[in-house]
């Protein structure tokens, strides 16, 4: 057996799935459109879900294929965003989940309800107190408030709590009702507004056996 030819190939085969990996670790937001945009699955399934690297540039493209007349390409582009907030929310990686929330926050202004909604959501998963005034602004929106409630209940900290109080003294109806079951679910107490849960839904009577 030749020992130097045995070495040269292993290192060959290293050196060549070293430049296969690179692109997947230093992915361009451009490359990965691109390949969320092919109608290959086998293509577009590794695009989103190695999209994590890509941050905080590749959100807002993203959220527009998000209504791709394409069901697959819709539903790619919505997971890449998901794992590219999962990514920049990472231990030790402040700068991009920063970047990646200032990127969200934009969303929230976006034409379209669905992704006003999902933009919401991803930043109950790395939002801080900078996202709480935008969150909240959705709180008059009728196609996306519901979401927003959601999310800022999973908002730590009292600014979020403020938001859903300040909201809570100018709703009506259900989404008043449910404003207060956010509060008490964020240990508040709300006393004029008890839970459903504890209000009959139909009238009962008791008799004597």
């Amino acid at each position: 057996m030749n020992t130097g030819s045995s070495i040269l190939t292993t290192a060959a085969i290293g050196l060549a799935g070293s430049a296969s990996a690179a692109p997947a670790d230093a992915v361009s937001a451009n490359d990965l459109l691109t390949r969320i945009r092919s109608t290959d699955d086998a293509v577009r399934g590794p695009a989103w879900q190695g999209a994590g690297p890509a941050g905080a540039p590749a959100v807002a493209p993203l959220a527009d294929l998000m209504n791709d007349a394409d069901f697959e390409i819709a539903r790619s582009a919505k997971r890449a965003i998901e794992v590219i907030v999962r990514h920049a929310g990472r231990p030790g990686a402040a700068r991009e989940r920063e970047a990646v929330q200032a990127a969200l926050v934009r969303l929230l202004k976006h034409a379209k309800a669905n992704v006003r909604r999902h933009a919401v959501w991803m930043l109950s998963e790395v939002g801080d107190d900078d996202a709480v005034g935008p969150m909240a602004a959705l709180l008059t929106d009728g196609e996306a408030r519901e979401d927003a409630r959601c999310a800022l209940t999973r908002i730590p900290g009292a600014k979020a709590t403020k938001a859903l109080e300040g909201a809570m003294r100018t709703a009506s109806g259900e989404f008043q009702v449910a404003l207060a079951d956010s509060l008490r679910a964020r240990g508040e107490k709300v006393s004029d507004h008890p839970t459903r849960k504890l209000v009959p839904t139909r009238q009962t009577r008791v008799t004597a056996g």
